[in-house]
Order: C-alpha cells, then structure tokens, then sequence
C-alpha cells in the first residue's frame, strides 16, 4: 500500500513539472492542478495509513485513525479549485487580449514568423 502511495504521489509530482515546463498556458495549468494532487497525496499519506477506523473519538471505537490531515487535504482541495479557477480565467483573459496562449513573455505571436523575436 505505501509503495502504491509513494508511487502515486511521484508520478503525479513529475507530471506537474513536465506540465509546468511547457510554453503554454493549458499544460501550465494542468501541470499546477496535477501538482496540487500530488501534494494532497502526499498530505493525506502523512496522516498513516489506516483502513476502517473512525476519524471521530468515539467509546465504541477501539481505536481511530488521525482527522487532521483529512481537514487540510479539505481545505487544500477547495483552495486549490478556487486558485484553478482563477488560473484559468487569467489564461483565458491573456488568450483574449492577446490571441495566443503562449506563456512565455520574450516572443510575440506576430514578431514569432519574421524571426524578430523580443524587439519592441
């Protein structure tokens, strides 16, 4: 199970940077979400890894398991929509001012066939 985890939680860290690395500002934000899950993963992994225990203090429950990685991977999530939603209203607003989706500064979509890359 913790190999699944440490695997999961990996996997979903290297795609975000590839995705983060890119030129575009799609990936990018792909690549942010897909960090964020890989961070939740990871929090959640902190709290052990405990199958059918209570997250609540009860009298009946032998033994329980810790609910405050729970509350931050809760927290995290809503946080992390409510970034995505304004990363991408962001892309969408630079894709409407400026009619491309590139996320690097340096090169201008008209200037980028004339070779004149940067110029002012």
């Amino acid at each position: 199970m913790e190999l699944l985890v440490a695997s999961a939680t990996g996997i979903l860290t290297a795609t975000g940077i590839y995705l983060m690395l890119r030129a575009r500002t799609f990936p990018v934000i792909l690549g942010l979400t897909f960090l964020s899950y890989a961070v939740n993963v990871f929090l959640f992994s902190m709290g052990r890894l405990v199958i059918n225990r209570p997250p609540i203090v009860s009298p009946d429950a032998v033994a329980y398991t810790d609910p405050l990685p729970q509350a931050l991977v809760l927290t995290a999530i809503v946080i992390s929509f409510g970034m995505t939603a304004l990363i991408v209203v962001l892309a969408l607003r630079g894709f409407l001012e400026t009619g491309s989706d590139r996320a690097d500064l340096d090169v201008r979509p008209d200037d980028s066939a004339s070779g004149e890359a940067g110029k002012p």
